[in-house]
């Protein structure tokens, strides 16, 4: 028998509908594809050919695959095998047509992924972070049994792009040891060496070093014309990030003065990537909360927007036929895989999920400026005060968008209001707005949550005995950190896969976030301790006077268990009323039905506590 729909909520169709990523093909043959869907109720990696219409699911593994690449020829998948979500593992290669795996760079043990780069003649790099090496990039060339190691440093680096000649490699590094503002060193394969020699530096950009406002540079990619050595590259010398051109042969740097079509600049972050022919540009703006799509012509400046809904786009690809796809939501529309043609590229197979209320924005006086909240109200249910959820996003930097998202939507579905705030340390306000996240760690975003829920209060909307502070990886760090610090301003704290006692998730944390970590406070917790305990939820355990709910993964790499578990122990010690559900799998969980029941549990323990019964 058929599922009946309307027996199941609208907040776990939503969860339940399938859904897709943006399609990323193959340079050599764009008629092969790879995204990521939820089809069948686990995240996996899916070939498609767009010339047959066929689709393939690549992985089928138990806790999901999310990470894959296409080599430029559409040949062959890799993907990235790792144990149960925790990130550690190694690439792997099947046909694309199918067939067994294999280990794609045999030889490399299992770490965490630095990047990956496949070269249109068979060249490899591949970037590992371990604990014990730093960063390590190791090259193999067409035909070659094995990978030598070509790159090292302890602070963390990655794989930028390889030219499309093969000949130059673009890495990101923090050699400099500032984890949020990277630097871009340009290397040469040579056609041999003797001892591991097998590199030449052929060009630096470093805005950090030895500078008092730090900038920072990130690798776009290298122009898509044989021996063009171009790399496309984004810039924080204005005080926003921005795209420039960089001829890494002759040095040049080409600014790109972005102005639309009656001459004003484009406020916000603006990133861009090359349009195949390598003579325009496509641009993707940002700006509070929103984006839009351009197209920019190399030859004369001229600067044209492409027609996209008001929303966000998730992403945007430029096709060989001229056409644009990109990825696109709104909170109250789900998303779908559209083209400049005014069509529907690719949607996920079954019924389109239902949708939600759009977000209105609020714009908040706080200690550090004005602050961006996203706010929702559910529907039919009067004008309020409401039950409110500030649901703070992870990151740190990162930011809410108007886009679709199963979770608030299902807060407004139990008739909750939902607020979500770009504190100091989100993207997409300025590089002077995201940097303040180092001022004073943790408590700097919460004087941002704080003000807004002032207005949230005051302006009727949220009713302050049932105000509800949620949030997962750094929002669940701000959670518990938040219930501890203003322990007056909330009702109930709901942490999934948190940062709770900060000196230990700094001993366990993967590399990549102890680098992130050192930068935030200056160094590491042996070297300033203080800080490090001044910015830990469990430094404040003693004060939290709410209940408080957990859910956190066994594997995770980020937010390990064992702190976790110090900090729920430590609740436990002082009678503190909480509840902990923990799963396997790392960071989040790529099983829809995993992704229901945690739902369902945070929202069956906040409606236990502020009424309401069980869902």
């Amino acid at each position: 028998m058929s599922e009946d729909k309307s027996a199941v909520p609208a907040w776990e169709q939503r969860f339940r509908a399938a859904r897709v990523s943006l399609p990323d093909w193959a340079e050599d043959a764009p008629d092969r594809a790879l995204y990521v869907s939820n089809a069948t109720g686990t995240y996996e990696v899916y070939a498609w050919d767009r010339a047959t219409g066929t689709h393939r699911r690549v992985t089928d593994r138990p806790n999901g695959t999310t990470d894959a690449e296409l080599s430029p020829d559409g040949g062959s998948v890799w993907w990235f095998d790792d144990h149960d979500g925790d990130e550690f593992g190694v690439w792997r290669r099947q046909p694309f047509a199918g067939g067994p795996d294999e280990a794609a760079v045999p030889g490399l043990e299992p770490s965490y992924s630095a990047g990956l780069a496949l070269g249109r003649d068979g060249t490899v790099v591949v970037g590992r972070s371990t604990d014990e090496d730093g960063t390590t990039l190791h090259l193999r060339r067409p035909g070659a049994a094995e990978a030598v190691e070509i790159y090292r440093h302890e602070e963390y680096g990655g794989v930028g792009d390889l030219s499309h000649d093969g000949t130059l490699l673009a890495i990101d590094h923090t050699e400099h040891g500032d984890a949020m503002h990277s630097a871009i060193r340009v290397v040469r394969l040579l056609p041999g060496g003797a001892g591991g020699a097998d590199v030449e530096t052929v060009a630096e950009l470093d805005e950090v070093t030895g500078r008092d406002e730090p900038r920072g540079v990130a690798c776009l990619g290298f122009a898509p014309v044989e021996g063009d050595t171009r790399l496309l590259v984004a810039h924080q010398r204005t005080g926003r990030w921005e795209p420039m051109i960089w001829d890494v042969a002759t040095g040049a740097e080409t600014a790109l003065p972005l102005r639309d079509e009656q001459g004003r600049e484009l406020p916000g972050d603006v990133s861009a990537q090359w349009r195949p022919g390598a003579e325009a540009l496509l641009v993707e703006h940002e700006y509070e909360a929103r984006s839009e799509l351009f197209s920019y012509a190399l030859a004369d400046g001229r600067l044209t927007r492409l027609d996209t809904p008001r929303g966000t786009v998730g992403g945007a690809t430029a096709r060989p036929d001229g056409t644009v796809e990109y990825l696109w939501s709104s909170a109250a529309e789900p998303s779908a895989v559209r083209s400049t043609t005014g069509t529907v590229v690719l949607r996920a197979p079954g019924p389109v999920p239902p949708g939600s209320i759009p977000v209105e924005d609020v714009w908040v006086d706080g200690p550090g400026g004005r602050v961006h909240a996203l706010v929702q109200r559910p529907a039919g249910a009067g004008e309020g005060p409401f039950p409110t959820v500030f649901e703070i996003h992870g990151g740190p930097t990162h930011h809410d968008s108007d886009s679709f998202a199963a979770g608030p939507a299902a807060w407004l579905d139990h008739g909750f209001a939902v607020v979500r705030v770009n504190y100091r340390g989100s993207t997409g306000y300025g590089q002077a707005w995201t940097d303040a996240l180092r001022e004073r760690v943790g408590l700097i975003e919460l004087e941002d949550i704080a003000a807004v829920r002032e207005w949230a209060v005051t302006s009727g909307l949220a009713d302050p005995g049932r105000l509800v502070l949620t949030g997962g990886s750094w929002g669940g760090y701000l959670t518990l950190l938040g219930i501890g610090v203003q322990p007056e301003l909330w009702a109930l704290g709901v942490a999934a896969v948190p940062v709770a006692d900060y000196h230990t998730a700094y001993a366990d944390e993967m590399e990549a976030l102890k680098s992130l970590d050192r930068t935030l406070f200056g160094g590491t917790p042996e070297e300033v301790p203080e800080r490090f305990t001044a910015s830990s939820p469990l430094t404040y355990v003693e004060r939290v006077r709410v209940p408080v709910y957990i859910s956190a993964g066994v594997n995770d790499p980020r937010c390990p268990i064992r702190q976790i578990e110090n900090y729920v122990e430590r609740l436990a010690e002082l009678g503190k009323p909480h509840e902990v559900y923990r799963y396997d799998a790392g960071h989040g969980s790529l099983v829809v039905e995993e992704r229901i029941r945690q739902l369902r549990l945070e929202i069956d323990f906040v409606r236990r506590h502020l009424g309401g019964g069980s869902v």
